[in-house]
């Protein structure tokens, strides 16, 4: 199963205030496939994100979603499509994990529609796949950063959106947890064909997980292709400004990427064993 929605920008320029960040930037969505963004600080990767879910509005170009411009769409009708988790969510103070997995269910009701059957389902399959049913009956603002990050990823599940925007969705997970998350993820594609983008800063991670990889360099796509098109020695030099050496991945046979510091430019010679 693939979703088929279309989703792309088309000479999109955003900014805040007097200060352009993005310019004149295309871009196109595989559908049906996980896209993660990468890119150094500060080079647009959030702001890409906000501008495709509507949240920031262009000052010129488009966003478009099965070809028609989202930020003209009603918002309910984008949010039964489109799903967002922005980096830094905020939750009602005193609300607990189970009323805020349920409002990812807000997209599927209408004026006079009731909770029913099916939203119940959904909240209990979003708690159970991202490991918080125990966690349903306390209140968000006294769970750790990692629970709490876990607890937003489950609202967003709930909302059984075809398309899945996440903006660095690992942020405050262990090592343990940011690989669940992601086979989480990765389990979603492949058994909803949803369509996932997610803002990454691990590009190990991002090359491991991701079909598709989008790396920004100062408001701009500087490379798109597989992780094996993308995550090159040279790409990683000329986004990061970083020397490395990428390897195959002895694990999953995607590249692995080693950065080289002052410390660490080659390796060291071996040492002979006196016998």
């Amino acid at each position: 199963m693939t979703t088929d929605h279309s989703l792309s920008a088309e000479d999109l320029t955003l900014g805040y205030g007097e200060r352009t960040v993005i310019a004149d930037l295309d871009l196109v969505v595989p559908p049906g496939r996980i896209t993660a963004i990468v890119g150094a600080n500060a080079c647009g990767k959030s702001t890409l994100l906000r501008s495709m879910t509507r949240l920031l509005p262009p000052r010129a170009g488009r966003v478009l979603l099965d070809g028609a411009a989202v930020h003209r769409m009603p918002a309910k009708q984008l949010a039964r499509t489109l799903g967002l988790l922005p980096q830094s969510p905020i939750a009602p103070e005193g609300i607990t994990v189970a009323d805020l997995v349920g409002r990812g269910r807000n997209p599927h009701q209408g004026i006079f529609t009731r909770w029913r059957t099916e939203d119940d389902v959904a909240v209990a399959a979003a708690l159970q796949a991202t490991q918080t049913t125990e966690l349903a009956d306390r209140p968000v603002d006294e769970l750790s950063g990692g629970q709490r990050q876990r607890v937003w990823i489950a609202m967003a599940l709930a909302q059984q959106t075809d398309l899945l925007l996440l903006d660095e969705p690992t942020t405050f997970l262990d090592v343990s947890h940011q690989v669940e998350v992601l086979d989480l993820l990765t389990d979603l594609n492949r058994s909803r064909g949803t369509t996932i983008v997610m803002v990454l800063h691990d590009l190990n991670l991002a090359a491991r997980y991701a079909d598709h990889l989008v790396a920004m360099s100062a408001g701009r796509v500087h490379a798109t292709g597989t992780p094996e098109q993308v995550l090159t020695e040279d790409c990683v030099r000329a986004v990061f400004g970083l020397d490395s050496r990428v390897i195959a991945d002895p694990t999953s046979g995607k590249p692995l990427m080693l950065p080289l510091g002052r410390h660490h430019t080659a390796a060291p010679a071996a040492t002979a064993v006196e016998g």
